[in-house]
């Protein structure tokens, strides 16, 4: 599925194609998902949660979700990865639409799974939300609007721009310095690029290589600007994990570190000679 391409509302006879290029764990969920969910009837807008074992908090952060976002109709589309509790049931009952795979593969190939649902379902614009309650969803509305006003394709929040209500400090050091390397990277100021607040044009999604199982955010981001593809970011709040959230805690800072730094390197050496495409920079209307 990784840099396979696709129109925003494909046709039966191709949706059928992308869907047997899907993973064997994935294709029979997301088969069912678009059973239940029809494909080219969905909402302008599509948030995307990734989600491993999320049972205490998905439900709280689905209800958190606003009907609207700057005037666009959402819908929720959480992509459980392999969880052993009730984290589809809990998901399902807030409100989302749910594709359970049964296999744990990575919150990257989760993402990829949620990104193709939503181009799928007819989506105009794809946010994304972490599962663990650490992003506030009011503030989605802040990553969407500069898409809307055709100013940037992909935006991402910033808690250094926004608030960091966290306590890690090493965390807070590693923001900083990968923030500075993903500038010199992508030629253009990043602040955060390890938020897991974001929305893009769901166009990026397909037009992008995305192959990282686990460590998306690095990839997405610099595989979106090596590709002509313009980026922003907005301050929104970052809040201390709660003390519930269990399936999406990451390792130790220092492997953390240095598998983010690897995938974001990796992504550079493959991406930096990508040609400069560039969307169309039109507005995206709620009708």
């Amino acid at each position: 599925m990784a840099g396979a391409s696709m129109t925003l509302v494909p046709g039966q006879f191709e949706l059928e194609a992308e869907l047997q290029r899907l993973t064997p764990a994935e294709r029979g969920p997301a088969a069912r998902f678009l059973a239940e969910h029809p494909p080219r009837a969905g909402a302008p807008l599509a948030v995307v949660i990734p989600a491993y074992n999320e049972e205490p908090t998905v439900a709280g952060v689905v209800a958190e979700i606003p009907a609207q976002a700057a005037g666009l109709q959402t819908e929720v589309i959480v992509v459980v990865d392999g969880a052993r509790d009730e984290t589809a049931e809990r998901a399902r009952l807030a409100g989302a639409f749910v594709c359970d795979v049964p296999v744990n593969r990575g919150q990257g190939a989760a993402l990829r799974l949620g990104y193709w649902l939503a181009r799928a379902r007819g989506a105009r614009v794809i946010a994304t939300i972490d599962a663990d309650g650490q992003y506030d969803p009011r503030e989605l509305e802040r990553v969407v609007e500069p898409i809307l006003a055709a100013e940037a394709d992909f935006v991402s929040g910033s808690r250094r721009l926004g608030n960091e209500l966290t306590t890690d400090r090493m965390r807070h050091l590693g923001v900083i310095v990968f923030g500075a390397l993903f500038s010199l990277m992508v030629g253009s100021r990043v602040t955060d690029p390890a938020c897991g607040l974001r929305a893009m044009r769901a166009e990026l999604t397909a037009a992008v290589t995305l192959q990282q199982p686990q460590y998306q955010a690095s990839e997405l981001m610099i595989s979106a600007a090596l590709n002509g593809f313009r980026l922003a970011e907005v301050p929104t709040t970052m809040r201390d994990r709660s003390a519930h959230a269990t399936g999406t805690k990451k390792e130790g800072n220092l492997r953390y570190g240095v598998r983010f730094a690897r995938a974001a390197f990796r992504t550079w050496m493959r991406d930096r000679r990508a040609g400069r495409r560039r969307l169309r920079p039109e507005k995206i209307h709620s009708s």
